[in-house]
């Protein structure tokens, strides 16, 4: 191999390298997600996550999804957000979990993760992959509403 395309080569591992080895907390292809630093229990006991999200549209095999997870007192709760519109604006995305699912989740501090998600598909339509592309982990307070 010539020194040329040895150089090359080497770059080109490097530049894979550095692509593939961006942290968890950023962003990636101009997609990002934030959490909001309250979450709430309604009177019937359902607990509710938000924030903020942006995205550009999924590759035509994919689509996006929302995953928020809660952790308090060692026990985690992941519930996913309504739908997701990717087109480049900034939108709020809010996740539910009914009463019956809330598990241990209760008043006081936690924490919450939201992971904006890629889901690509096979030819046949059938999830094959999910890839987290965007995801925002912040300590919150957990109130119950009155």
């Amino acid at each position: 191999m010539s020194g040329r395309r040895m150089a090359l080569a080497a770059l080109s591992a490097l530049a894979a390298t550095t692509v593939f080895t961006v942290p968890a907390g950023a962003t990636v292809f101009e997609q990002g997600i934030s959490v909001h630093p309250e979450a709430h229990i309604a009177k019937d006991g359902a607990v509710t996550l938000s924030g903020t999200y942006h995205c550009e549209q999924a590759s035509p095999v994919g689509a996006m999804q929302i995953k928020a997870t809660v952790e308090q007192d060692g026990s985690r709760l992941s519930i996913g957000a309504g739908e997701v519109v990717c087109d480049g604006t900034e939108r709020e995305w809010v996740a539910h979990a009914p009463a019956f699912v809330r598990g241990s989740v209760h008043p006081g501090h936690a924490t919450v993760t939201g992971e904006l998600q890629e889901i690509h598909l096979s030819p046949n339509l059938m999830p094959r992959s999910v890839a987290t592309v965007a995801q925002d982990t912040q300590d919150v307070e957990v109130h119950e509403e009155r």
